[in-house]
């Protein structure tokens, strides 16, 4: 792999120059996107905007929705299949009822007896896949 930089008076430009476009080069593309995408929430009567590549999972409590950072808890103004519509499908993937997760901060996934996965995340924080969304999210990860 080579990479260039090239300063300019314009617009930040990324351009990937590759033989095929293949699945990687879709992450690739996906993270370079997802850089600098925020996220309004609220923290203490305090507005914010959070970086999704900074954000573990959303989860909905009692018909409220949070996001989680490694640091934070912060409520935001969305529901789940509006985050669905709005996230990239690479980076973020339903696992439950009431939680979509950000496959890029997993550190490991076990496979439990009654065939859901116990997430374990960046900050050691676990969550579990349920039974309902195990095909999507091996199929997302090719395992």
């Amino acid at each position: 792999m080579k990479i260039e930089i090239e300063e300019q008076k314009k617009e930040l430009q990324v351009i990937i120059q590759c033989v095929r476009a293949d699945e990687q080069v879709a992450r690739l593309k996906s993270h370079i996107e997802l850089f600098d995408n925020k996220i309004q929430a609220k923290n203490d009567k305090e507005i914010c905007f959070v970086k999704l590549m900074d954000v573990l999972y959303f989860e909905t409590v009692d018909n409220r929705m949070y996001l989680y950072t490694e640091d934070d808890v912060m409520e935001i103004g969305y529901r789940l299949y509006e985050l669905e519509a709005i996230l990239p499908t690479e980076d973020f993937i339903r696992i439950s009822k009431s939680q979509i997760v950000n496959v890029n901060k997993i550190n490991t996934l076990k496979p439990e007896i009654n065939r859901t996965i116990l997430v374990t995340m960046c900050n050691k924080e676990q969550l579990y896949i349920s039974r309902k969304y195990v095909k999507a999210f091996r199929s997302l990860l090719s395992i």
